[in-house]
C-alpha cells in the first residue's frame, strides 16, 4: 500500500519545511508515501467562498483514481489517539488497497462532491491549525503510528 497526502497551496514556512522533511526522511523506511501540492487559485480573492471550494475540490478529485481510498482530514472528522491511528494504518493495509489518500482541504474545507467522494473523515484536533501546520502534525503521527506497529521506542505507551 502506498499513501498520499494531497494538499492545497505550498509551505511557505521554511523551518516548517525542514521539519516535514526530516519526517518525510524517517517515514519513508515505513511506507512509500508522498505528498501532492495543488496550488493555490489564482484571483481567490474574487471567488466567494462556495466556488473557491467547487475549483479546489474539482482538483483534488482530479488527483484520484479510481481505486483510491480518500479520507479527509476534517474538524468534524473521527478523533483517535495514536495507537488507535496506527490500527486503523494496520487495518488499511490488511484490506489489501493500493493507495490511501489522505486530503488537506482549502481554507474553506472541501466542496460536496470530495465529500461524497470521501471514504471516511479524521480529525487531529478540535482546535483549528493552519493548513501548513496540520502537514506537519499529519505526517509525525503517521509516522508516530508506523513505530508503534513495529513496537520501536518513538512513542512512549
Amino acid at each position: 500500500m502506498t499513501i498520499k497526502l494531497i494538499a492545497i497551496g505550498k509551505t511557505d514556512a521554511e523551518n516548517l519545511q525542514s521539519l516535514i522533511d526530516d519526517y518525510l526522511k524517517r517515514l519513508s523506511f515505513y511506507v512509500k508515501f508522498s505528498i501532492e501540492i495543488i496550488p493555490d487559485l489564482k484571483n481567490a480573492k474574487n471567488l466567494r467562498e462556495d466556488q473557491q471550494k467547487q475549483k479546489e475540490g474539482e482538483l483534488i478529485l482530479s488527483k484520484l483514481n479510481a481505486t483510491d481510498v480518500l479520507v479527509l482530514l476534517d474538524e468534524n472528522g473521527k478523533q483517535m489517539d495514536s495507537v488507535h491511528f496506527s490500527e486503523y494504518l494496520q487495518k488499511q493495509m490488511n484490506s489489501g488497497i493500493k493507495q490511501l489518500v489522505f486530503a488537506i482541504g482549502g481554507p474553506y474545507g472541501f466542496s460536496g462532491e470530495v465529500y461524497k467522494k470521501a471514504n471516511g473523515k479524521l480529525s487531529l484536533s478540535k482546535m483549528t491549525f493552519s493548513h501548513q501546520m496540520i502537514r506537519l502534525f499529519f505526517i509525525e503521527q503517521l509516522y508516530r503510528g508506523f513505530t508503534i506497529l513495529r513496537n520501536e521506542p518513538y512513542h512512549h505507551r
